[in-house]
């Protein structure tokens, strides 16, 4: 594997890695963060545009089903219990896949992601665990193709996902898989080292660190010791305003819609959350059948409130106005009130992309107000109405020229 170039500079980029295959120019046409066609590529993926009246797949996009889900046997050393890893692992040794492009960490860097092309089901244990940074993952998958795999799975998150259904017919592979997680939001390594910073006095030693629904932050060490912090409590309000990158703050498919199967833990209630999208999902499903636990997802709490709060702020910081924040005394108080009393299951699932939705489109009228009607697609307009955030007469397409200059 030759060494990654440098990609070109793009203001809305996430280094998906269609600027470092062969032909660079597809980004125009590749791009989550161009001019989307979610329509489109849920019916050639799904057979079906999802519903958006009356249903819940306005939030998560065409599903076939969903569970709560959990190994028997969990691996060690995984973010979870491995279920993707696991599963990465069966398509190898059954032979389903020839190969499968996902990440590992860098050698020097656990948390840094690196591309990589696994074809034996033993070196899927260099993957388990989170990374946090950007990984040109579709040069890659195009790498894996001119070195004559035809099938094949990848790994990925929201926009390199997109970008891979995007180029998926002029790639040709024989059978090509998309195992999707959904993007709790990205930032830079580099970026991710400062949070480490701000939660330890010794980050070199966090050795795991995960966003869990019951609103707490577990972090691991290396000397086996454990921590929790609420929501609440993390030092968010301290990092820099471009911690989190623009294409964060206007992504509109959080959930990853355009996998087969999406494993995350949002809806999970302390477990992991597999939403099964189509056929080829139920097949990747049933590889586990054997090895997983299921349950069904369950619901409670209202979100509304802590919507609506998060949208304040987010007016107040996507105008330029510091952020509001809680008193100290209060912290405590909110931070055991909201596992017990807040959106848990599929209503913290909800309230999480009514937020990003939220976010999504206040940023963009802030940031690049021309971009809006070919960025945000219809279902996230139906999302956010719920709030009072409707379309402008110019924020559609259809709609005449944007006079936003």
């Amino acid at each position: 594997m030759e060494s990654i170039e440098i990609a070109p500079f793009r203001d809305l980029c996430t280094d998906c890695g269609v600027s470092r295959t062969t032909q660079p120019k597809r980004c125009a046409t590749a791009c989550q963060f161009i001019q989307p066609n979610y329509p489109k590529f849920e019916t050639l993926v799904h057979g079906r545009e999802r519903v958006t009246d009356k249903s819940d797949e306005v939030f998560f996009g065409p599903y076939l089903e969903m569970f709560r889900a959990r190994l028997k046997t969990p691996l060690q050393g995984a973010q979870w219990t491995g279920i993707i890893t696991r599963l990465c692992e069966v398509l190898l040794e059954q032979g389903v896949v020839d190969a499968v492009i996902t990440m590992r960490s860098d050698a020097d860097d656990r948390w840094k992601p690196v591309p990589v092309i696994v074809t034996r089901p033993q070196d899927m244990a260099q993957c388990r665990g989170m990374k946090m940074g950007y990984a040109p993952i579709i040069q890659y998958l195009e790498q894996a193709k001119d070195l004559g795999y035809k099938k094949v799975a990848m790994v990925g998150i929201p926009c390199q996902v997109y970008a891979a259904r995007a180029l998926e017919q002029e790639f040709g592979f024989e059978k090509l898989l998309i195992i999707g997680s959904p993007c709790s939001d990205n930032t830079t390594t580099e970026h991710f080292h400062q949070f480490l910073g701000l939660l330890s006095d010794k980050p070199e030693t966090i050795s795991y660190l995960e966003f869990r629904a019951d609103y707490h932050v577990e972090i691991r060490f290396e000397n086996g010791r454990k921590q929790e912090i609420p929501f609440l409590k993390l030092p968010l309000s301290n990092l820099p305003a471009d911690f989190f990158p623009t294409t964060c703050k206007t992504c509109v498919d959080y959930v990853n819609s355009l996998s087969d199967i999406t494993v995350g833990y949002m809806a999970g209630t302390g477990e992991q959350w597999i939403i099964v999208r189509n056929t080829k999902g139920k097949g990747l499903a049933s590889l586990l059948a054997q090895e997983l636990i299921l349950e069904p997802v369950s619901s409670a709490g209202n979100r509304l409130s802590p919507v609506k709060g998060f949208m304040k702020n987010v007016e107040l910081a996507a105008g330029g106005l510091p952020l509001q924040r809680m008193p100290n005394f209060l912290r405590g108080i909110f931070a055991w009130v909201m596992p017990r009393f807040g959106p848990r299951g599929l209503e913290f699932a909800k309230a999480r992309i009514e937020m990003k939705a939220i976010e999504s489109v206040i940023h963009l009228r802030n940031t690049a107000p021309h971009k809006i009607k070919n960025m945000v697609p219809d279902y996230i307009w139906k999302i956010t109405k719920s709030y009072c955030l409707e379309p402008q007469y110019d924020e559609t397409k259809g709609s005449r020229e944007s006079t936003y200059k």
